[in-house]
């Protein structure tokens, strides 16, 4: 069975796409900076253990900061596609999808500043979940404005709108961080200002109409429950599309999440931090190249599927670099690859994404179950990975495994029948 047709939608404005991408940039600051580079430095300083290679407890730390992005998880897992129904049947004075975006991002600001307040794991991972949940809302409903008001046509260039703040948005963050040396508190302001100050200049500009009905029945518990469940069988299309995303996401979460750990104790190399920032900045730098080529390339061919096969098999050839072998200079080749082969992914699949939706009357709840393919791997990355880690003894395990994941994701969208 196919999707229901989409409502015909006009070309949204250049300064929409740019405002858009913007927000995104301040989204992916606040949720992607802290998740490299501080939260793992704080959780290694809460257990004391130092930056010491030889030290036969640095792998408690890598499984410590994977159980509290585990557990982060499941607050995305539910806050995704709950705040994506929520915004569905919002009908306030100030539009559908405003309201939950500034909640959301109120929700995810104060949650980081609280992080820089604490110096105990319980209430590191509290705040990190309060800070993951805001992230998912406001996620959910400004992904859900995709489908509201982008035609078919430009949703591959918007998608790279999405994808490629990603990159700048991170370098910055962790740059500023690690330039200036600052502590825990300055940096999680710095992170929650350049959120608010990012996302205020597009919700100034957006126009947020209510739809003409209501579509969506009833707010009721029972309700909300039961179309949280989409047939895999009933919409095939979206169900490939989902399964290609979490094996994507999650190959690249294992690739990436715990690169401040590789560095340090699986290279030792002197100054994490900095190689840190070279090794970000290389492959955001190929990520943002791929992106916006891969979106604008996707849009004029009308094709979706050939990039995000492309992607996959990108990502395994990158994971592989780096099994085979494992030095600083390997690691930055791997991470062009992986950077090239992620940005494709991302300037096109959340096009393919809303392309493969059952009903347009549910666009924020049915985005906010894409969304959880992309959200929840990346939180589940550093349990997984640590999981191997331990299990094999070191770090090569790892990027087998990313590869894998990543080759099986690019696959999967080969079986989606209703987009090109």
């Amino acid at each position: 069975m196919t999707s229901r047709p989409e409502p015909a939608l006009q070309r949204v404005s250049r300064r929409w796409i740019g405002l858009f991408g913007l927000a995104w940039m301040g989204v992916w600051l606040a949720q992607l900076a802290p998740f490299q580079l501080t939260l793992p430095e704080q959780v290694n300083d809460w257990l004391d253990i130092g930056d010491d290679v030889t030290a036969g407890n640095w792998k408690h730390s890598v499984l410590t900061f994977g159980v509290v992005s585990g557990i982060s998880a499941i607050f995305a897992l539910v806050a995704f596609p709950l705040t994506g129904s929520l915004s569905d049947r919002t009908r306030s004075r100030y539009g559908r999808r405003k309201p939950w975006i500034v909640g959301g991002m109120a929700l995810f600001a104060m949650s980081l500043i609280g992080m820089g307040l604490v110096d105990h794991i319980v209430a590191i991972t509290v705040l990190w979940c309060g800070a993951i949940t805001g992230f998912a809302t406001t996620s959910a409903a400004l992904t859900a404005l995709i489908s509201d008001q982008v035609p078919v046509f430009q949703r591959g260039v918007v998608s790279s709108f999405v994808s490629a703040p990603q990159a700048v948005g991170v370098i910055a963050g962790m740059a500023i961080v690690s330039s200036f040396a600052l502590g825990y508190l300055p940096a999680y302001l710095v992170y929650a200002g350049s959120l608010v100050v990012c996302v205020l200049p597009f919700l100034l500009h957006l126009d947020d109409p209510l739809p003409s009905d209501a579509g969506t029945g009833r707010l009721t518990v029972a309700n909300i429950v039961s179309e949280l469940w989409i047939s895999p069988s009933k919409y095939p299309d979206f169900g490939w599309t989902l399964l290609g995303r979490v094996l994507v996401n999650l190959g690249n979460a294992l690739g990436t999440s715990l690169l401040w750990f590789f560095l340090t104790f699986g290279l030792g190399v002197d100054d994490p931090d900095d190689d840190l920032l070279l090794v970000s900045a290389v492959y955001m730098l190929f990520v943002i190249a791929s992106a916006f080529l891969s979106g604008a390339l996707s849009d004029r061919i009308a094709r979706r599927k050939p990039f995000v096969l492309a992607a996959g098999l990108a990502q395994g050839i990158a994971a592989l670099c780096i099994a085979a072998q494992a030095d600083l200079t390997m690691t930055m080749v791997a991470a062009a690859f992986l950077g090239a082969g992620f940005g494709a992914f991302l300037g096109v699949d959340q096009a393919l994404a809303t392309q493969v939706l059952p009903d347009p009357d549910h666009n924020g709840q049915d985005l906010g179950i894409m969304n959880i393919a992309m959200a929840v791997p990346q939180a589940l990355g550093p349990l997984v990975g640590a999981l191997v880690v331990e299990a094999t003894g070191g770090f090569t395990g790892l990027f087998i495994a990313s590869a894998v994941l990543g080759i099986l994701g690019g696959l999967t969208v080969l079986l989606v029948r209703s987009v090109r």
